[in-house]
């Protein structure tokens, strides 16, 4: 089989690789897309060579068919289309005990393995796409249920002015999620290309850097502020204006990762009696409601690929990315066609 590498110092190989037969509970998947995240970045970037092998096959935005199947497998068949939530929890943990299996404290992230044309995986890790879902949009559903599950988590309801910081994928997902849910959706984004895609997509949309964000919300919302504001960018200006945006008692969700721990002001939590979330990951019931999401055509997720390049493009990819490209989702054609 054909996969691409990680190498370190910014290095991406091409070159063969080995398919491994499954085990007793697991199935090999011939991955036909997959797309590239800010994770598979971090990789390129070297911000996490203390957590990744040399060589390291990288992705895990993933669609495609099961090819094989293992011993004690029973609920799957050759040639089912399937997607893959790439989390292996210990089920020992307190986390696992209290039924939190996706924030498991040993918890293993499978994700770094599928810019490759073959996967081994658990079967508990596999959701089914209906057959109206292309393999192409299959690929869109992990971040999908990364946006369902924060807008969960949120308590998102129909009517509330819910305000996102960062549009990049996740953030824009987030709002379509949200939007979805029946709630007005305001988006802050420094970027010129995505300030555009968020306002052709229906959303109010200012650049906080031209425009006084928490100005424009108060406005917006009578002096009262925002129910619900969602923290996607990871910056320490983020972090900044997230507590400035909610009403009395609203909910601030902290989705961005941050390299450094920003200042945050305790003070307006004290004040307004906010309550803060953080949002990790994604449960099944999400990855069931993004894939329900697509089916029934209700996400115009197609305005989200800005690139569909074949296996072998990735390490441009990636050098495009790193140097400050605002595209919003590069799909990688792992099996070197366009099909799906």
């Amino acid at each position: 089989m054909k996969a691409v590498y990680y190498r370190r110092n910014k290095t991406i190989e091409m070159g063969d690789g080995t398919a491994s037969a499954p085990g007793p509970g697991e199935l090999r998947i011939e991955v036909a897309w997959c797309g590239v995240c800010g994770t598979d970045l971090h990789v390129y970037l070297g911000h996490m060579d203390q957590r990744v092998a040399d060589p390291q096959i990288l992705g895990h935005e993933m669609a495609g068919v099961i090819a094989e199947v293992g011993a004690d497998v029973t609920d799957w068949r050759v040639g089912d289309r399937v997607v893959v939530r790439p989390l292996d929890p210990c089920g020992a943990c307190p986390a696992c005990g209290a039924g939190h299996a996706h924030i498991c404290q040993n918890l293993k992230f499978l994700g770094v393995d599928t810019f490759q044309s073959s996967w081994t995986v658990p079967a508990h890790s596999l959701h089914r796409l209906p057959e109206n879902i292309g393999l192409e949009l299959g690929a869109l559903v992990e971040p999908l249920a990364v946006a369902c599950h924060d807008v969960r988590l949120g308590e998102v309801r129909e009517g509330e002015y819910t305000v996102v910081i960062g549009g990049g994928p996740i953030g824009m997902l987030i709002a379509l999620v949200a939007k979805a849910a029946g709630a007005r959706v305001h988006m802050s984004e420094v970027n010129a290309e995505r300030l555009a895609l968020a306002r052709e997509l229906g959303f109010d949309a200012v650049n906080p850097l031209e425009e006084d964000l928490a100005a424009h919300v108060e406005e917006q919302t009578g002096g009262a502020g925002a129910d619900v504001v969602f923290e996607v960018s990871g910056s320490a200006a983020g972090a900044e204006a997230m507590t400035q945006l909610p009403r009395t008692r609203g909910r601030i969700v902290v989705v961005g990762i941050f390299a450094e721990r920003p200042p945050v002001d305790l003070f307006r939590f004290f004040w307004r009696e906010l309550k803060l979330r953080g949002a990790r990951v994604y449960e099944p019931e999400d990855f069931e409601k993004a894939i329900a999401m697509v089916s029934e055509g209700r996400m115009p997720l197609e305005r989200l690929i800005t690139d569909r390049r074949p296996l072998a493009d990735l390490g441009a990819v990636f050098a495009d990315m790193a140097s400050g490209n605002a595209g919003m989702k590069t799909l990688i054609s792992v099996k070197g066609d366009s099909s799906g």
